[in-house]
């Protein structure tokens, strides 16, 4: 969209035709007459909605619209993508509806406007949710009619070419979010001429000194002279064609950005970049691409491993092209990119050329049905998501521009981003594949689930019906599928996890009105639930578990007017701990209580249970709210390592803290911190945060420790 709009009085109806009729210039080249006539009346409608609103600039807003119309017939796509371009800021910006768009030109016209429309940003938080908001609900809108995001890029395309009338600040953050998320997206969707200019775009913007440095050393290299980009072009269109190979042979030359990327990607000096300048040899047959690969190796000598084949194995967006890279004449590396007329129409115009070949009666491409899948995985994402901030991030995750190419037991080609796991392609292949992976082989070899994956490497998952996500899975995944789906998982566990024990408390809370949730009648239950506006019983035991609500209250409410005659005091089996539950129980930090200490519950708000020891310094506070302590105590069988803080007196000599290491080392626990509290020249004081499993186990620690000669004492904090 474009900035905030100023108000003048009516441009003059001249003022316009000129962009107009260079607009329908172009489309009367492929559009039918009466489709180039709705064309016209979206600009006279779009004339008269806009009109006395100037840009920035000072232009005509309508001049904006009519410019990403251009952008988009540039590209030959359909009438109704065009209307809709003309039209796409009325309905934020004027006062023409919805309504008025679709008796005009259609339903479906009417959708890609609303489709494009920002959204009123009162209704967030703020500036950084609102943007998120709107790309997810942008995102929607891209499943249902991809022509949506066509629009939408060739909108920002004509707002970075005239970035200029901005303030600064403004400039550098549209400037960042196209870099960060519709530049890639362009790229995703194959659409690499729009891509290639808004990443430029946006690189001049945020470092003006760096593109023109750039651009002054590209101009500087001796292939750059017309004359000889000029020979080498006719050198190796001759020789192509005296092998029997029609072709059409094209020069170009890097972007600045492109370069900045490789440089700073791949840490190389500018001399260091092969590929700044570039031949595009366009053939006719597959065939011919590859005899044409074999031609300019012997024209040129090829460097050894530069050579890729991306028509056997496609990028994600559909891309295809073989790549190598020469020794030119001139002493500059030269990228030689050999691909079919329908290879090229794709790569430069990805899902667009969809709409090309519908108007040349061609096959659509597999960019498209690419696109559309990427879409379905990110419709899959945003379902687990919890926030539009946390789906942005999938989204970015999952935007990487470098991939890995996999291959199934089966021979099928799955694309992954950059430092992809096995764990990774498992969520690639399927949801309960990832949920239920415990080892993958690669290439025949077993390894663990966090093993890094290359492209060409073939990929198989094993699984296990009991295996379940863990909460470290998050630490190694990369992709979007992949962490939603954990995260979902864990969540439904931590759910699970909340009811079970809200159902205890609760229990526990009725035990000592003489009640029990099973004697509680079926209408009283209902009513306090819908009083409470929770849908069902799982909610409201969630609530209890989160310290959301009191368990005693609700226990009052519930067992009023029908407890048995004569409360009793509750039982005194208090509600075990076994170390098994999941973000509904945490230890406190102030006493770190460990399996074997005398401990109690207090419920806080939002954080669920917090276990302290009894002797807690915080404990007579915890007592002043009784509602909110609970009885609890450790299972027979406790799971995990608990954090305990210890205090050891030393000598200070050199190698002291390695023999006290190496003494937790070997009463196999861990150590999470060292901090020195106090030293002198004779003696030092250090703190040690360190990992047990119980009291027993503590003090084998401590044992071990104490018998160390440089140590003087050692005691739990």
């Amino acid at each position: 969209m474009d900035a905030p709009l100023d108000t003048h009085p009516p441009a003059r109806p001249d003022a316009i035709p000129g962009d107009v009729a260079a607009l329908e210039g172009k489309v009367r080249d492929y559009l039918s007459a009466e489709q180039v006539a709705s064309v016209r009346r979206a600009y006279l409608m779009a004339a008269a909605a806009h009109a006395g609103q100037t840009r920035r600039s000072g232009e005509p807003y309508v001049t904006h619209p009519v410019a990403v119309a251009s952008i988009l017939a540039d590209l030959r796509m359909d009438a109704e993508t065009l209307c809709a371009a003309i039209l796409h800021d009325t309905l934020e910006d004027t006062p023409l509806g919805r309504r008025a768009i679709a008796d005009g030109f259609g339903t479906t016209v009417a959708d890609l406007v609303e489709g494009v429309t920002k959204l009123d940003r009162l209704k967030f938080r703020d500036r950084k949710e609102a943007d998120a908001e709107s790309f997810r609900k942008m995102l929607l809108a891209m499943s249902r009619d991809l022509r949506v995001i066509l629009i939408k890029l060739a909108d920002r395309l004509h707002n970075m070419r005239t970035l200029e009338a901005m303030v600064s600040a403004s400039q550098k953050r549209i400037a960042r979010e196209t870099l960060d998320i519709y530049a890639p997206i362009a790229q995703r969707l194959g659409m690499n001429r729009i891509r290639s200019e808004l990443q430029d775009l946006g690189f001049r913007t945020l470092y003006p000194r760096r593109h023109a440095t750039i651009a002054r050393r590209i101009n500087s290299q001796p292939v750059m002279r017309r004359e000889a980009m000029a020979q080498i072009e006719r050198h190796l269109s001759e020789r192509l064609t005296a092998e029997g190979v029609p072709c059409r042979v094209v020069g170009r030359v890097k972007t600045p950005y492109s370069i900045y990327n490789k440089m700073r990607t791949e840490q190389k000096t500018f001399a260091r970049v092969m590929d700044v300048f570039g031949f595009r040899a366009i053939v006719q047959t597959v065939s011919q691409c590859y005899l044409a690969l074999g031609i300019v190796h012997g024209l040129f000598k090829p460097l050894d491993g530069r050579f890729r084949d991306f028509i056997a194995i496609p990028k994600a967006n559909g891309y295809q092209s073989l790549h190598t890279v020469l020794f030119g004449p001139y002493g500059s590396p030269l990228e030689v990119q050999i691909r079919t007329e329908d290879m090229n129409l794709i790569a430069e115009r990805g899902i667009a050329a969809h709409w090309v070949y519908k108007h040349g009666g061609s096959v659509p491409n597999s960019a498209q049905a690419r696109a559309h899948d990427w879409l379905r995985s990110l419709l899959e994402s945003q379902q687990y998501a919890a926030s539009s901030l946390e789906f942005l991030e999938h989204v970015k995750v999952d935007l990487f521009p470098d991939e890995v190419y996999l291959f199934t037991p089966k021979g099928a080609i799955l694309a992954l981003p950059r430092n992809a796991t096995a764990l990774d392609f498992a969520y690639a292949v399927h949801t309960d594949v990832g949920n239920h992976a415990v080892a993958a082989r690669v290439d025949g070899k077993l390894v663990p689930l966090r093993t890094k994956l290359a492209s060409g490497q073939r990929v198989e998952v094993i699984t296990a019906p009991s295996a379940n996500p863990h909460g470290n899975w998050l630490d190694f995944v990369v992709s979007s599928k992949a962490r939603s789906a954990i995260r979902h998982h864990l969540k439904n566990l931590e759910h699970e996890d909340a009811v079970d024990m809200g159902h205890r408390i609760l229990e526990r809370a009725l035990e000592t009105r003489g009640s029990s949730l099973d004697g509680v009648p079926a209408l009283v239950l209902e009513k306090y639930l819908g009083d409470h506006r929770y849908k069902r019983l799982e909610e409201l035991l969630s609530d209890i578990a989160l310290g959301n609500r009191m368990p005693a209250q609700v226990a009052h409410a519930l067992a009023r007017g029908h407890a048995h005659a004569g409360a009793r005091p509750a039982s005194e089996d208090a509600i075990l701990i076994t170390g098994a539950e999941r973000g509904i129980l945490t230890y406190g930090g102030c006493c770190h209580p460990i399996p074997g200490d005398p401990i109690m519950g207090y419920l806080s708000a939002g954080k669920g249970v917090v276990v302290h020891r009894t002797e807690c310094p915080n404990a007579p506070e915890f007592r002043k709210l009784p509602e909110r302590c609970i009885d609890v105590d450790w299972d027979r069988n406790v799971e995990g390592d608990f954090r305990v803080e210890l205090r050891i007196d030393v000598v200070n000599k050199p190698g002291v803290l390695a023999q006290v290491a190496a003494a937790v080392a070997e009463a196999n626990s861990n150590i999470d911190s060292v901090e020195y509290q106090d030293r002198d020249v004779s003696a030092s004081v250090m703190h040690f945060v360190v990992d047990v499993k119980s009291v027993k186990h503590l003090a084998e620690v401590l044992g071990r420790i104490r018998r160390l000669t440089v140590v003087q004492d050692a005691q739990r904090l």
